[in-house]
């Protein structure tokens, strides 16, 4: 008799029998089956659990005029152009308020569903959009981890897991997915489903994706080579979860087999479900409505991970900024709206994050430059909502920036710890960090 394991891998896995014959796919399903039938507690998936989806706000999100302090008089001195005023701002207290391009947000709040973080950061900040992305992902300060807190996280938490234990939508897998077992499954463009045989089906694969994402040819890396069709990102260094690709061809080929697997059987799951909820065409509103039919269709995934770009605003900030966070805030109601209709909207919390803030003084050119902490938002009915955390003082500064009073891994580890339950976070995050009461 087959566990509840061996199962979903006959299901998210198994598919393939039929479809696909290449030698190493037998030996791939033995060691795969081999890790997890011995197994004495068959891991909790997404199927049937709690859902992180991750939002990068990639660029370095203005937390200044997302979450304004309308009501300190050194905000309105050093951003003459670009400062809020109360009138501008949805009110949440009798200092800050919420920028009005995100009204959905503004009513999360107001129902106790959204929880904003404010003056998250790290010590020793470092303001290049490269290095501090990699601390965020990898969750480590100094810079030096191979692997990242998801990564860590999948490796430590959930044995047996099947390859889309954790799926991202950017063209290059996230250093966050870095892994010494498992990585997921990165999702790359239409290239993801021209491996399918068959002019009809091909047909409507693509049709079905471009609908949802606009293809990004001419922005893939020059490195990314196809396998079969599928894209697969090579991350910097020859390393697909710190194993070396010229060292491990059955792991690449495992990698190969994941991704042909997944691609058909998202296509099948995500073609079933039906809603009646408008996306607008934008990439973020395109890549939340594949993530809420993927968990509509019953994928075993815990983590998704999809980015929202642009928020580098160092010239005429203030449109391109409120535009950006409009976008976000439509792409959320939708996303949201549709994972009530199906009823999953209670298994489903999201967080967003940004490399750093920018600079409290505008610049020369009514825009913003590199700076350091920021605030996120952690969504979902199962949010404790409200204010967490201190804003930072905006007098008392480090080379002209705001000093962070919460620290990331805080809200790693009570994400990780209170709505994934890992069971114990020094292997994931390196020490025990104060959580922050974000889940209710």
């Amino acid at each position: 008799m087959k566990t509840r394991r061996e199962f979903l891998r006959s299901t998210v896995l198994g598919a393939s029998a039929a479809w696909t014959v290449p030698m190493f796919v037998e030996r791939t399903f033995g060691q795969l089956h081999d890790a997890s039938k011995d197994l004495a507690i068959q891991g909790v998936t997404g199927k049937d659990d709690t859902i992180l989806v991750v939002l990068q706000l990639a660029g370095g999100n203005d937390g200044l005029n997302t979450l304004a302090p309308y009501a300190d008089d050194t905000y309105q001195k050093l951003r003459p152009r670009l400062a809020k005023k109360e009138k501008d701002l949805i009110k949440l207290s009798d200092y800050v308020g919420l920028n009005s391009s995100m009204p959905f947000l503004g009513s999360m709040f107001k129902e106790g569903n959204l929880g904003i973080v404010q003056g998250v950061g790290y010590p020793n900040p470092n303001r290049s959009h490269f290095v501090s992305t990699s601390i965020w992902e990898t969750g480590d300060t100094n810079n030096r981890s191979a692997t990242g807190w998801l990564g860590r996280y999948f490796d430590n938490s959930c044995p047996g897991s099947d390859p889309t234990v954790g799926i991202s939508f950017n063209k290059t897998q996230p250093e966050a997915f870095g892994a010494a077992k498992n990585p997921g499954v990165c999702l790359n463009s239409p290239e993801l489903y021209r491996w399918i045989h068959g002019g009809g089906e091909k047909a409507q694969a693509e049709e079905f994706f471009a609908e949802l994402n606009q293809p990004h040819a001419a922005e893939m890396e020059a490195d990314d080579e196809p396998i079969d069709g599928a894209s697969i990102a090579m991350p910097a260094g020859g390393k697909i979860g710190g194993i070396t690709g010229e060292g491990n061809l059955a792991f690449l080929e495992r990698v190969a087999l994941d991704a042909r697997v997944s691609s058909k059987k998202i296509l099948e799951l995500a073609a079933k479900h039906k809603t009646t909820v408008r996306y607008d065409g934008t990439p973020i509103s395109r890549n939340l409505n594949l993530v809420s039919r993927m968990i509509a269709g019953g994928m075993p995934t815990r983590v998704y991970y999809v980015s929202h770009g642009g928020f580098d605003t160092h010239n005429q900030q203030i449109n391109s900024h409120d535009r950006l966070l409009g976008q976000l805030d439509s792409a959320l109601k939708s996303f949201f709206a549709d994972l009530k209709q199906q009823g999953n909207d209670k298994r489903v919390v999201l967080m967003t994050f940004s490399e750093f803030g920018r600079r409290v003084a505008e610049n020369a050119s009514a825009g913003t430059d590199h700076g350091k902490a920021s605030c996120l938002f952690v969504a979902g009915p199962a949010v404790k909502g409200g204010l967490h955390g201190k804003y930072p003082s905006l007098t008392d500064l480090h080379e002209g920036d705001i000093k962070h009073t919460v620290d990331f891994r805080s809200i790693y580890g009570s994400l990780l710890g209170d709505w994934l339950k890992a069971p114990d976070l020094k292997p994931i995050l390196g020490a025990n960090y104060p959580k922050l009461g974000l889940i209710g």
